[in-house]
């Protein structure tokens, strides 16, 4: 089997690394105080938004004009970064339940419970999304409060990595989150979307104890700039 590398970029901004592509999601780097990468060298074969509040949305445009790489977002999303794109750009407009094909992979959008308006005034659908690449099969829950139907990806496709958040305030709280983490079925877990900024400061390692003594999924604490091979 072949390992795919997570990169924690900081935020929920991550980089899906297989066999020499790149895959973002939500690069939010430039104003993120966490950023492990530099906007203007990232590598992108493409980019994956979760929803379009702007520590998510983040710098994708500049991304993915300097890099080529196609964009895929919930439909209304995706129309506005299309505009803000170079003519002929590849962005891709799925909604819930839709799925793109990648000459990598694919990638799933299934929901999230939460809000989403772009800095430019863009009403969104939030989202989460499903993501096969090289073996692995990644679900990135975006920015979600607990809701029961967090169970539902994993019956149609073996999560073997989840990326949870657990910062409270805008999103699930560590201990909601953890009460996900049961539900999710993931075999391992990355806590996400925390210590950012103060109102979303969270203990992650005692995310960490609670969902590990609960048998529910090894959980990697990463710092901004660390990797974790899943295969």
């Amino acid at each position: 089997m072949s390992s795919v590398t997570v990169h924690y970029l900081g935020h929920s901004a991550v980089a899906l690394e297989h066999d020499g592509t790149t895959v973002l999601i939500d690069p939010f780097l430039t104003g993120n105080p966490k950023a492990a990468a530099d906007p203007a060298a990232i590598a992108a074969d493409a980019i994956l938004l979760t929803h379009g509040h702007g520590d998510h949305l983040g710098d994708t445009v500049a991304i993915a004009t300097r890099t080529g790489a196609p964009v895929a977002a919930i439909v209304e999303l995706a129309g506005e970064v299309a505009a803000d794109l170079p003519d002929g750009h590849p962005v891709h407009d799925p909604n819930l339940g839709g799925t793109v094909e990648f000459p990598w992979g694919w990638a799933r959008w299934v929901p999230a419970w939460h809000t989403s308006t772009t800095p430019k005034g863009t009403v969104n659908t939030p989202a989460g999304i499903v993501v096969r690449l090289g073996d692995a099969t990644i679900y990135h829950l975006g920015d979600t409060c607990l809701f029961s139907d967090l169970a539902l990806p994993g019956r149609r496709d073996a999560i073997d990595l989840a990326l949870v958040p657990i910062g409270g305030h805008y999103t699930m709280d560590r201990h909601d989150a953890a009460t996900a983490a049961g539900l999710l079925g993931a075999r391992h877990i990355v806590p996400v979307h925390y210590g950012t900024f103060p109102p979303i400061e969270a203990d992650a390692q005692a995310f960490k104890a609670e969902v590990e003594a609960a048998g529910s999924a090894q959980v990697a604490v990463l710092a901004p700039g660390d990797r974790l091979e899943v295969s």
